[in-house]
């Protein structure tokens, strides 16, 4: 069974928190992945740690983002069933287009994870991992990451919609650098 508050993970549900990096965070990734990978067969063609947690060094939410790479967008709906058996709601694709979104934690107050199920190598794909790949690489970049993520923190604590958005022109240009658009 998963022991999410031994991995020091949990924030209210739409607020914006950003704990001390944990060397825990990987093993929670690492746990989770074995229980989608299990949950979905073969529908999931490769699953990958992405957002802050996935950043050594640097400050985060408690919240383990995790990607799933499957062969068509469409075929999100098929795994909706199997996620919820291991204890995730599903909340569809209006927040991020081409994007499944999957929550786990304590129903309307907390999230521990969230799911990102996209297609392999598709757009969406490939922007998460050059971004989390590019801040891997180059430890400045990712500390003036960390550094507009906190002042971010700050200013939308209550907001997390805004405080993502408030990110995205940073990700952008990085994205970019990486050679995609």
């Amino acid at each position: 069974m998963r022991d999410d508050e031994s991995f020091g993970l949990g924030l209210k549900n739409q607020t914006v928190s950003l704990a001390t990096p944990n060397s825990l965070w990987h093993d929670a990734y690492e746990q989770e992945a074995e229980a989608i990978r299990d949950a979905l067969g073969d529908m999931a063609i490769d699953i990958q740690h992405v957002g802050s947690t996935a950043i050594p060094n640097i400050k985060a939410k408690p919240i383990i983002d995790i990607m799933v790479g499957i062969r068509h967008f469409a075929d999100g709906l098929a795994c909706v069933g199997a996620m919820e058996s291991i204890g995730y709601d599903y909340a569809g694709t209006d927040i991020v287009p081409d994007d499944h979104i999957f929550g786990r934690g304590i129903k309307g107050e907390t999230r521990t994870h969230l799911v990102h199920v996209v297609e392999y190598q598709g757009s969406h794909w490939n922007r998460m991992l050059a971004f989390r790949n590019a801040l891997r690489a180059k430890p400045e970049l990712a500390r003036a990451y960390e550094q507009l993520k906190v002042g971010l923190a700050d200013t939308h604590a209550q907001s997390r919609a805004e405080y993502t958005k408030s990110k995205h022109d940073f990700i952008d240009k990085v994205v970019a650098d990486a050679g995609l658009t």
